[in-house]
């Protein structure tokens, strides 16, 4: 009798008729959405990637050069260079650009996941900030990328010589856990974005000839960020799984927007260029040295400290 009265309160319960027809709701209105996001076409984003790729140029790729050209007076040694500021505003524009592109992504994407990636980019690049502001100052005291930090003639011979594991530790922060924590959110964002750039319609499956103008200052920039920023297996794992993704797809008949081709396409690039840079500096001795092991990919400014700087 207790059942019965139980069934009665709730008629939904125990497998009933209410429950079924609930589960028949959700089921197909879970497929319908899935429907519309893959018939639905996103627009290019022009004005986004044209921002995205600009301030990337300005606010990294010119940081560094920054320091060099602006008189040393007005920015002196013991306060934040101009490059700094550019860092700044790096960290600023570039979270609040990532968060826009998600927006328009015709895909709902993990909100958790987004927010989480987003804060650890910000305090990666945070870190890094702070590390690469010291480290590119002391290029005026003459430091060496192309060394080692103990090997660095303004380096080796501190006293006492725990201030030299001082230095160690900041070239850490610099180049190790501030990369890994800025870029590994950085690509997770970029890919779980393009997972929803896939369209069941062939007539997105195009770029538009501003996009096409893009790919070739994009794919620079990054091919930039992977040497410089020492994320060769990292960028190689986001690519193929991107190709993979291509090919998951492709058997569902589904293809890529022409958000995704570009993403796709300057990625492509990119790998290119690593691999020509890699080939043009395989038999350096020098640089051999400060990058031993299997996966030799040198950072543009070890090369400019060794081939450029050096020589005036």
């Amino acid at each position: 009798m207790e059942a019965a009265a139980r069934r009665r309160q709730h008629p939904g319960a125990a497998g009933g008729p209410g429950s079924q027809l609930g589960a028949s709701f959700l089921q197909a209105r879970h497929s319908s959405i899935k429907a519309e996001e893959a018939e639905h076409t996103a627009p290019f984003h022009l004005d986004l990637w044209f921002y995205f790729t600009l301030q990337n140029w300005i606010l990294d790729f010119g940081r560094p050069i920054a320091m060099l050209v602006f008189p040393l007076q007005w920015f002196p040694l013991n306060k934040p260079s101009v490059g700094d500021y550019f860092h700044m505003a790096y960290n600023v524009i570039t979270p609040f650009l990532l968060l826009k592109l998600i927006e328009r992504s015709p895909r709902t994407l993990p909100r958790s996941m987004v927010y989480i990636s987003i804060i650890t980019f910000i305090m990666g690049a945070s870190i890094h900030l702070v590390g690469d502001s010291v480290n590119h100052r002391l290029l005026f005291s003459g430091y060496q990328h192309h060394l080692s930090v103990r090997e660095n003639p303004i380096i080796k011979n501190l006293k006492p010589e725990t201030l030299i594991d001082s230095f160690e530790l900041l070239y850490y922060y610099d180049e190790y856990l501030g990369h890994s924590m800025w870029y590994i959110p950085f690509f997770l964002i970029l890919f779980m974005y393009f997972s929803g750039c896939f369209t069941a319609s062939k007539a997105g499956n195009s770029m538009p000839a501003p996009a096409l103008l893009l790919v070739a200052p994009s794919g620079l920039y990054y091919w930039y960020l992977v040497t410089e920023g020492q994320i060769f297996i990292l960028f190689v794992f986001t690519f193929f799984a991107m190709l993979a993704l291509v090919l998951h797809q492709k058997r569902r008949r589904l293809f890529l927007d022409s958000n995704g081709l570009f993403l796709f396409c300057s990625f492509t690039l990119t790998l290119l260029l690593v691999a020509l840079w890699v080939a043009w500096l395989w038999n350096d001795p020098v640089l051999r040295k400060k990058y031993p092991g299997v996966i030799y990919v040198p950072e543009p400014w070890a090369f400019y400290t060794l081939h450029v700087s050096s020589q005036h």
